[in-house]
């Protein structure tokens, strides 16, 4: 038997008022919560066993089945980590049935309280989940496992996560790039800060705010499909994710071990329902961090005679102050019986002020000898240049979202509706980046020896003329780099609205869905950039506070600032360099306006044991790009418009290039649970990512040599048809076991090329030229595995212990071209590599334990070597070697709203170690050393 209910009204009127409509059948309604009473449980699987009717738990832990027959039946509710209950209701032929449901030992608030907590409600939501995701959660008190949001995701199967100055800042999913992903916050899509990136950098979000990220690694039609690696969901906290009020201030320090400073940790957020069908929720965190590290960069390496050396060494130190501070406001409403509606913003801001001091040696033109690891340079009838540097930079990023939305459902009708903004920046204003200061020697009998027997850390030694060396009298200014204005901006306007149609029968229920999204987005970057001289200036004349590096000896150096008070006092007796500082200033500047209209239909198909997905998306895009054409002409070269130039001349033009493209994506999403905990998964879909949008923006910046750098707006974007399937069991106590295979084909992959010979593109003339073209196709095959349960069936004090742990193999292969191009028409060949950022193997591993008032934490992280960049051959190919890194967690509860906490950041000091494999050996392209971070304090709840 089939029943269908009708709608009544038009779906207009049904996003704003609550209509009436004659009752078929019964209604079944309820609330699934811990014996606690603290929160409702979201993901809860809730069964009609006789119906074989299934629904999920929303994030307040409430549920419904509507058009239920007239009967008796069992009605069972499911939890990772509670056992099943399963009560029998009567439903009338019209009416409402409410059945609670009370899950866990009674008075335990095992379930949404702790590390426990976390790991329960994690699994029940990957268990419950549409599609293949992995899923990380904070407890009822606001506890997430790590301090930003890449950190955090760095435990879940398949992550890899890319540090900046040791922290984790870009995620890439199943080895591919970050700009492969798609980041969203409460459903807006995040635009990227960088300017040069559609990747989000995650360490901008603190882990304060978020409720909860998950990583869906299967797209389904209602979903953006412009993602290939996976669609990255964040939210924040709602009113009525609990049950009473909560208010949660945190008071805490961080402290690192090079730089000896104890800096703020503190934050703040509540959840206050102010009535039944109104809450509101917010949160406020501030930290400060200063550390340091020390840094050794290579460049350069060459092969003579068997003796490997490089020709340019730098020794950097770095001194770092980073303040992270989050915000979040949400209000949350039910309208009547009907309609749920919410308000929810965030605002996110990240400053990094970055001190960088460093002596480069420029070994070019020096003579060299020498052998196994060891070199050395002089300057007899040959030159070496002594680069002395420091960069006083104040970058600031900043994310802000507004969404309004909600949900209405009149029986079997649904609707979900959006109106979002969002917008990312990052200026650098002011910066001073950098002072760079140089001696040349020449037949002054200076001589370097450089020490390569430590890969990581080559060291030099200097003899004959080390006076002069160490003089900051012979260092003269080379060039003062001023960023006077500089901003990069990311914008996007969206609007949605999905419409569903229930159809309820004996077998199952099928939803007929379908929606459409338009997303108007702009990005962009403008900056002025200044050059300024002064033969009067030397490195003596900005000394400072002495170095903190410990490699090495490396002074003279600059003080932190006063190479930037000493330009700022002194403007007037500096030169501007008016060339240099118009190209500066205009071979950046682009803006691309990019407009994506899109709809889909779909099937959806669920009963207790099968749910299918499948349907179509289709999405249009539209680009309206912007950018300049810079040309230097040298004095005394002909003009494009005739005539001679009478001085060295920058010649700025703009130009505009509109083009649109539409694609239609398929997916469809497979669940069958064979057995209540036995789920197993098949997906696949069709998805893209469009270019970034710096590489598309039409600049072309022309040297006097006529050598050309062009940006490409012709290319068009990756597509990838993708494969997954999954088996995933959940044990009877807190735990499963998971196994998954994914395979994804990647067309038009996005890779830069060198043009050798004369050509013409978008009709600018050039001599040689830098530009990116789509080229071939890339694979990637990989295995994800995970295990993770709480050990309570062990006697005593060892039932409180905790483990997890995930390992992904990851083969992914691509093509790149393997030399020049002799002509801009001429098709590359091509060599194979693996691609950027795909580690082969990484492994994460958590021993937790968790018994009365002490919780502990000991979490581990492995990843692989990887390709970070390519070069002219393999030999020369960047590759960042194998990372492991140790964390702790502490936290005591002295009293139910006091609680202790200390974490233990890079215990084993975790190194970073970039190379090349020329002349058989690994040649340093740059190391960091950072050692561990301290942060604790205390946290109060109420």
């Amino acid at each position: 038997m089939i029943r269908i209910r009708l709608a009544t009204g038009s779906a207009a009127l049904a996003l704003a008022v609550s209509l009436a409509a004659p009752a078929y059948a019964g209604e079944v309604i309820g609330t699934v919560a811990d014996a606690s009473d603290t929160a409702g449980l979201g993901a809860a699987e809730v069964v009609i066993e006789d119906l074989g009717r299934r629904t999920v738990t929303g994030r307040d832990g409430t549920y419904v089945f509507n058009d239920v027959p007239e009967g008796t039946y069992t009605i069972t509710a499911r939890y990772v980590g509670a056992e099943a209950v399963r009560f029998t209701i009567n439903v009338p032929a019209e009416g409402l049935v409410r059945q609670n449901f009370v899950l866990g030992d009674t008075g335990s608030d095992i379930l949404v309280l702790g590390q426990s907590a976390n790991l329960a409600s994690a699994l029940s939501r990957k268990r419950t989940a549409d599609g293949v995701s992995d899923v990380l959660t904070r407890d009822s008190i606001g506890q997430f496992p790590d301090q930003n949001v890449a950190e955090s995701l760095r435990r879940l199967p398949g992550i890899n996560v890319l540090n900046d100055q040791g922290e984790g800042r870009f995620v890439t999913v199943r080895g591919l790039d970050p700009n492969l992903n798609a980041t969203s916050l409460n459903g807006v899509r995040v635009p990227a800060p960088g300017i040069d990136e559609r990747g989000v950098a995650l360490d901008v979000i603190s882990s304060e705010i978020i409720e909860s990220i998950e990583v869906k690694k299967s797209l389904t039609p209602d979903m953006d499909g412009d993602t290939i690696g996976a669609s990255i969901e964040i939210k924040t906290t709602s009113a009525f994710d609990r049950k009473n009020d909560l208010y949660v201030v945190k008071l805490g320090g961080s402290y690192n071990d090079y730089s000896g400073q104890l800096t703020p940790d503190v934050g703040f957020d509540f959840a206050n329902r102010l009535s039944d069908n109104f809450g509101v929720t917010g949160g406020l965190s501030y930290y400060k961090r200063e550390f340091e590290s020390d840094n050794v960069e290579g460049a350069d390496w060459q092969e003579d005679g068997g003796l490997v050396y490089a020709e340019e060494i730098q020794y950097r130190d770095y001194d770092v102050e980073r303040e992270r501070i989050s915000a979040t406001l949400g209000f949350d409403a039910r309208v009547g019986e009907h309609t749920e509606l919410y308000l929810k913003g965030v605002y996110s801001e990240f400053s990094d002020q970055e001190f960088r001091r460093d002596v480069i040696f420029i070994l070019e033109d020096a003579n060299v000898s020498g052998s196994g690891t060891n070199a050395v340079f002089d300057d007899t009838d040959a030159e070496i240049e002594i680069r002395r540097r420091v960069k006083d930079r104040l970058e600031i990023s900043r994310i802000r979202t507004v969404v309004f939305g909600g949900e209405s459902r009149f029986g079997a009708f649904k609707a979900d509706y959006a109106v979002s903004w969002a917008k990312s920046s990052e200026t650098k204003d002011g910066s001073v980046d950098p002072t760079r200061f140089d001696a040349n020697f020449e037949d002054s009998g200076l001589e370097i020896g450089f020490d390569y027997s430590n890969p990581r850390i080559p060291l030099y030694s200097v003899t004959g003329n080390s006076a002069g060396f160490l003089d900051p009298l012979n260092y003269g200014l080379d060039e003062v780099e001023f960023t006077a204005a500089s901003l990069g901006e990311d914008e996007e306007f969206a609007v949605r609205l999905d419409l569903g149609y229930e159809i309820y029968s004996d077998a199952g229920t099928l939803t007929i869905q379908g929606g459409a999204k338009a997303r108007w987005r702009e990005k962009g970057f403008a900056g002025r950039v200044e050059f300024y001289e002064n033969d009067n200036y030397t490195l003596a004349d900005a000394l400072g506070a002495g170095q903190t590096y410990r490699l090495t000896d490396i002074s003279p150096l600059p003080g932190f600032t006063e190479a930037t008070d000493f330009f700022n006092a002194n403007r007037s007796d500096f030169e501007l360099n008016a060339i240099d500082s118009t190209i500066a200033s205009n071979n950046e500047t682009y803006t691309v306006e990019e407009d994506i209209f899109a709809s889909y239909l779909l099937g959806r198909w669920e009963s207790d044991q099968l749910l299918v997905i499948g349907g179509v998306r289709y999405e249009r895009t539209d680009n309206r790009m912007r950018g300049n054409v810079v040309r230097l002409i040298d004095e005394g070269q002909d003009l494009p418009g005739g005539g001679v130039a009478a001085d060295d001349t920058v010649i700025v033009t703009q130009r505009e290039i509109d083009r649109s493209y539409d694609h239609w994506l398929p997916s469809l999403n497979i669940r069958y649970a064979a057995q209540p905990n036995l789920i197993m998964r098949l997906a696949g879909y069709r998805s893209l990512v469009r270019p970034n949008i710096a590489q598309l923006a039409p600049r072309f910046e022309i040297n006097e040599d006529n050598e050309a750098a062009i940006g490409n707006p012709d290319l068009v974007p990756y597509e990838a048809w993708n494969f997954d399937a999954t088996v995933e069991y959940y044990m009877s106590s807190n735990g499963a076991l998971t196994a998954g295979l994914f395979y994804k084909e990647i067309d038009n992959f996005i890779v830069g090329v060198v043009v050798e010979e004369p050509g013409s593109f978008q009709g600018i003339d050039f001599e040689e030229a830098e530009t990116n073209i789509n080229g071939s196709t890339a694979e990637i095959f990989g295995i994800e595995l995970g295990f993770s349960q709480q050990l309570d069936f062990l006697p005593g004090a060892l039932s409180g212990f905790l483990v997890q742990a995930n390992y992904t193999f990851t083969d992914a292969k691509g093509l790149i071209p393997d030399s020049d191009l002799g002509a801009v028409t001429d098709t590359p060949t091509f060599r194979e590599i693996t691609l950027p950022s795909a580690s082969k193997h990484t492994f994460n591993g958590v021993l937790g334990y968790e018994k009365g008032p002490l919780s502990l934490r000991l979490a581990g992280t492995y990843r692989d070597g990887y390709l970070d960049e390519t070069d002219s051959s393999a030999d020369e190919d960047r590759i960042v070697d194998s990372l492991f890194q140790l964390d702790f967690t502490g936290r005591y509860s002295v009293s139910k709203n006091l609680q202790v906490y200390f974490e233990w950041i890079n215990i084993n000091d975790a190194e970073y170690f970039a190379f090349n494999r020329q002349g058989g050996r690994q040649n340093v392209l740059q190391f960091e050393k950072y050692n561990w971070t301290m942060k604790g304090g205390l946290r109060l709840t109420f």
